[in-house]
C-alpha cells in the first residue's frame, strides 16, 4: 500500500480502543446489576449453561466493520500489478539537409516519420506524446499531449530543412518538454543521421542535462557508411556520440541499417520504455469487506445460529 488519498479519516480508528473500554465498563456494570438483583446461584447457572453467552462476537464484528469503513473512506492506493502509470514520451527528430537522402525509402526523414507513427500508435492510453525537431536550431513540432491523433497529424506535417545538425539543442529541448508535466515517468527518443555541428548546447552537455533531470534517452542512428549518391549533402553518422548519450542517461542505442530495421526498432521501443505500477484505489475492497462483516453480524444476531443477548 503506497498511501491514502484522504488520511484524516484514519483518525477515527483511534476511537476503537475507547469503544472497547466503554464496552468492558458496560459489561462490568451489567454483571454487577445482575448479581445484585438476582440470586447468585441463578446467575452462575446462566453463565455456565452456554445458552446465553455475552455477545462479544457481535461487538467485535461491529468494530471490524467500523474499521473497514474508516479505512475505505481514507481511500487507500496500491501499485496494482498489470496496470501502468502513464509515461511522457518525446520524439526528437533530425530534419537537417542530410535527412533528405534516398538511401531509405522514400527518404530518411519520411522513413523516420513512418516508424515514429508506429511507435505513437502503440503507446498506452495514459501516455503523453510530443515531438521536437532540430536542424540548425530546435523547435517543438507537437507539444506534449494525450491526444495521439493530434500528435500524429503534426508528425505528418514535418518537412525537411537545409540546415546543419544542432543535436544538443534538440535533445535539451526534448528533455525540457518531457519534464514539463511533473510526477510522470519521462522518456526521450532521439533520432539523428549525423554528428552535432551547430547549436548552443553540445551533445555532451545535453546528455548531462538529461541525466540531471533523470530522463533516459534512447538514441537511434540512421545513415549509411558511405555517402548516398542521391544527395549533395552528407553527414557522417556519429554512433559513438549517440551511444554515449544513451549510456549517460540510462537509455539504449539502436542502429537502423534500412527502413525495415528502423520500423522494427521503433515498434520494439514501446516494450523498452520503462514503466511503473499505477497507484490504484482499493477503497471498494474495504467497503465490500465492511458490508460482508455487517451481514455476518446480522446473521449471528437474527439468523438460525443467532447469539441471544
Amino acid at each position: 500500500m503506497t498511501g491514502f488519498a484522504e488520511p484524516f479519516w484514519l483518525v477515527g480508528l483511534a476511537g476503537i480502543p475507547v469503544l472497547c473500554l466503554l464496552y468492558r465498563r458496560a459489561l462490568r456494570n451489567r454483571s454487577y446489576a445482575a448479581l445484585t438483583f438476582s440470586r447468585v446461584a441463578v446467575a452462575a447457572k446462566i453463565r455456565s449453561s452456554g445458552r446465553l453467552p455475552r455477545p462479544h462476537a457481535l461487538f467485535a464484528l461491529a468494530l471490524l466493520a467500523l474499521a473497514l469503513i474508516l479505512v475505505g473512506l481514507a481511500d487507500p492506493h496500491i501499485p496494482l500489478e498489470g496496470t501502468d502509470e502513464g509515461v511522457s514520451v518525446v520524439l526528437v527528430l533530425d530534419t537537417s539537409g542530410s535527412m533528405q537522402a534516398t538511401d531509405y525509402h522514400p527518404t530518411r526523414l519520411e522513413a523516420a516519420k513512418a516508424a515514429a507513427e508506429i511507435l505513437l500508435s502503440r503507446l498506452n492510453p495514459d501516455d503523453y506524446a510530443g515531438i521536437v525537431v532540430f536542424e540548425s536550431g530546435a523547435t517543438s513540432a507537437a507539444y506534449l499531449s494525450p491526444d495521439r491523433d493530434r500528435v500524429i497529424e503534426r508528425l505528418h506535417g514535418i518537412r525537411g530543412r537545409d540546415g546543419q545538425t544542432a543535436l544538443g539543442d534538440g535533445l535539451a529541448l526534448g528533455v525540457d518538454m518531457a519534464d514539463s508535466i511533473p510526477n510522470r515517468h519521462r522518456v526521450v527518443i532521439l533520432l539523428s543521421d549525423g554528428a552535432g555541428n551547430a547549436g548552443t548546447f553540445s551533445a555532451v552537455e545535453a546528455a548531462a542535462y538529461a541525466r540531471e533531470r533523470s530522463v533516459p534517452v534512447y538514441t537511434v542512428g540512421i545513415g549509411s557508411a558511405t555517402p548516398p549518391a542521391s544527395t549533395q549533402e552528407y553527414a557522417a553518422l556519429d554512433e559513438e556520440t549517440l551511444r554515449a548519450i544513451a549510456r549517460t542517461t540510462g537509455g539504449e542505442y539502436y542502429a537502423a541499417a534500412d527502413e525495415g530495421t528502423l520500423v522494427a526498432i521503433y515498434a520494439g521501443l514501446t516494450d523498452e520504455i520503462p514503466r511503473e505500477p499505477k497507484d490504484t484505489s482499493i477503497c471498494l475492497v474495504f467497503f465490500a469487506g465492511a458490508i460482508g462483516v455487517l451481514l455476518l453480524e446480522m446473521y449471528l444476531r437474527y439468523g438460525r445460529g443467532r447469539i441471544l443477548p
